[in-house]
């Protein structure tokens, strides 16, 4: 079993197409199929299912698929190691972040990144906290920044905390609260919310707050996007609670301070047992480490 084949397995799951795998591995679609046959007569059991509409995977391609990924990995961080040993980064490095994140300029941490590393191949990925820290842990992404209640901390990974910050309210610029110097909890009970959705960190953070304080509010919109939240707050629809250091990036709306608001918390977090070299030079650029353990 080759690792290229195992490459041109992945592909072909990934586009559904055999055609669209040949492309993005650059090979011509004959020699991909040909490698991907003598794979599964290999392996004994047929890896997809082809028809003249579709591509898919068949079960056993299904249980192939996982242990392949990570014997490319591992094949790939081997790699990096041993490039990292003779003075050059390689390998990969995704990096994971919250739609709010404002601890880190994430574009320009980047640029400096490849320009420092530019054999390197960069990846983001935008999510929530806690599918980022699964992530974190599963070795699909390097490195993530996330945002908590003060009462939650990240478990299972490596973690620095990057910055506090308390939320505020987020209103229309023709908003009876626009005008204000600050706003409590129990004043804003009495709005409509747009928030992210249930069960996130980004929600739980004003969720708690408000629980604490014995109050209930009303959450008509639920959506993933922070912009997209400013567009329905700039309509009227709603109001919402932001960190104050995010709010800056919306366009469209007022932030008022809020006199009994929860603070989030901007944590870096990266996976302790395999910390690449790529991930670690990128923890190096945002000041993190300087050649020290990522064992905390």
């Amino acid at each position: 079993m080759e690792l290229q084949q195992m490459r041109y397995v992945l592909a072909v799951a990934e586009t559904s197409s055999f055609t669209r795998a040949a492309e993005r591995c650059l090979v011509v679609q004959s020699a991909l199929s040909h490698q991907i046959a003598r794979l599964e007569r290999e392996l004994g059991a047929r890896l997809f299912e082809r028809t003249s509409r579709r591509v898919r995977l068949t079960a056993a391609g299904e249980a192939f698929l996982p242990a392949a990924r990570q014997c490319l990995d591992a094949a790939e961080r081997a790699g990096a190691e041993v490039a990292a040993a003779v003075g050059e980064i390689r390998g990969r490095l995704t990096v994971g972040v919250i739609p709010t994140v404002a601890a880190v300029d994430v574009p320009a941490a980047l640029q400096t990144f490849h320009r420092r590393y530019p054999h390197v191949r960069i990846g983001l990925r935008v999510g929530a906290s806690g599918h980022l820290v699964e992530q974190v842990k599963d070795s699909a992404i390097e490195v993530a920044i996330l945002g908590l209640p003060v009462s939650d901390r990240p478990e299972g990974v490596g973690t620095c905390e990057l910055a506090r910050d308390n939320l505020v309210a987020v209103v229309a610029p023709g908003h009876p609260l626009a005008e204000a110097s600050e706003v409590d909890l129990h004043r804003l009970s009495t709005e409509v919310f747009v928030d992210f959705p249930a069960g996130t960190a980004g929600r739980a953070q004003t969720d708690q707050a408000f629980a604490a304080a014995r109050l209930t509010r009303e959450v008509a919109f639920e959506v993933t996007a922070a912009d997209f939240m400013a567009r329905l707050i700039h309509q009227g629809l709603g109001v919402a609670m932001l960190p104050s250091n995010y709010v800056p990036n919306l366009s469209g709306v007022v932030s008022v301070p809020v006199t009994d608001a929860p603070t989030r918390i901007e944590h870096l977090v990266w996976n302790r047992s395999t910390v690449t070299p790529a991930a670690k030079a990128f923890l190096e650029v945002l000041g993190v480490v300087s050649g020290g353990s990522l064992e905390g």
